[in-house]
């Protein structure tokens, strides 16, 4: 009921920060209604790879923007399901399915919206074992049993799937004065994870151990509510979970990637730590051997065992990856969500710079990660 649009928000932890995004992406966001778009709330950009024909899930989709981008991607032969708790958002997210099935030139939708909870999704009829990719962008912190949103996403999601998700992370457990601030809970402060937390979350739920792929800070403008905060630090972080068991190979191995997945011939970028050039072998350790092995992603690697070279130690701490990437040049800066009338998948567009596309043109396309 406050939020009636993105301008509305009070801090600037629901923002996108700009980043060169792929043709097909771009293309597929310059088609999202305005109504959409305007209602957007998100905090990262949950765009992985290799999503043609994929069955995706939404967790937390508001107003749809993610879900319409994400439909256009997936292809005609996909599958889109956006779940939100909130009526009026999945209202507005309905309403304009057959705007957008008709910017994409498809004979009949790809994309459904629920009303649900993320802690019981069966509820909402989502089966075991039904989707190949969960994303979610900045809503599972306001959920207060996450545990229970991360089994979730662990039992509909098929084996070798995966959680590619942005949220807002703690620098530590949060007092009670600020978990209780109506402000910062609804502008996903007040609830964000302890970042060491979700490790210890994601390993009893199933999941391989959390792949931190981006981070940047989120800073508090306003006084009064960083007399709130006192010395608690936020960070908006993207993360990627896999549903793949051990392979009981054991060791490090060396993987070499084939350039097979468009929009990624030269190189793909797995996470923070893990970069694969085409035809160029990369030592890697008994996690990432697994989940090359055992993902979408199996096709296009060949892993081997390896001796000799250990694999370089992880960065896990998505607030010194922030630090890290902030040293490589000036921090982006907002998409402006928290400006008057602003649009932040138009802003997002701008930033990219060049004309923008048709809806049709990225046909066929991958994204590239963030």
């Amino acid at each position: 009921a406050v939020l009636q649009r993105s301008a509305d928000l009070q801090t600037n932890a629901c923002v996108t920060c700009p980043r060169p995004l792929p043709a097909a992406a771009q293309a597929a966001l310059e088609c999202v209604h305005e109504d959409v778009a305007s209602r957007y709330y998100g905090c990262g950009l949950v765009i992985p790879e290799r999503l043609e024909g994929s069955r995706i899930l939404d967790l937390g989709s508001g107003s749809g923007r993610d879900c319409y981008v994400l439909s256009k991607l997936v292809g005609e032969g996909g599958h889109v399901t956006g779940v939100d708790m909130t009526a009026a958002q999945v209202a507005v997210a309905r309403k304009h399915i057959d705007y957008h099935m008709e910017k994409f030139g498809y004979r009949t939708p790809n994309v459904e919206f629920l009303q649900g909870y993320l802690e019981s999704l069966g509820d909402a009829g989502l089966r075991d074992e039904s989707y190949d990719i969960v994303v979610s962008n900045c809503v599972v912190n306001l959920s207060p049993d996450k545990r229970a949103v991360l089994q979730e996403a662990f039992r509909v999601l098929k084996p070798g799937g995966e959680m590619y998700f942005s949220d807002v992370y703690g620098s530590q457990d949060l007092p009670a004065d600020v978990r209780k601030h109506r402000v910062l809970w609804g502008e996903c402060l007040g609830g964000a994870l302890w970042w060491k937390d979700l490790y210890r979350i994601a390993r009893d739920v199933g999941f391989r151990p959390p792949r931190l792929v981006t981070a940047s800070p989120i800073t508090i403008d306003s006084r009064a509510l960083e007399s709130v905060v006192g010395h608690c630090r936020f960070v908006s972080a993207t993360f990627r979970l896999f549903k793949v068991p051990p392979a009981g190979a054991g060791g490090r191995c060396q993987a070499v990637y084939d350039g097979g997945i468009p929009g990624h011939e030269q190189e793909l970028v797995l996470d923070a730590n893990f970069t694969f050039k085409a035809g160029e072998p990369v030592v890697v350790d008994e996690d990432t051997a697994d989940i090359l092995r055992g993902s979408r992603f199996a096709q296009a690697f060949q892993v081997r065992p390896a001796s000799g070279q250990t694999p370089a130690a992880k960065i896990l701490d998505p607030f010194q990856l922030a630090e890290r990437l902030a040293l490589k040049g000036p921090a982006p800066r907002p998409a402006g969500c928290c400006g008057p009338a602003a649009d932040p998948s138009r802003a997002e567009a701008k930033h990219l710079g060049g004309a923008p596309r048709g809806c049709a043109a990225a046909a066929g396309s991958e994204p590239a990660p963030e």
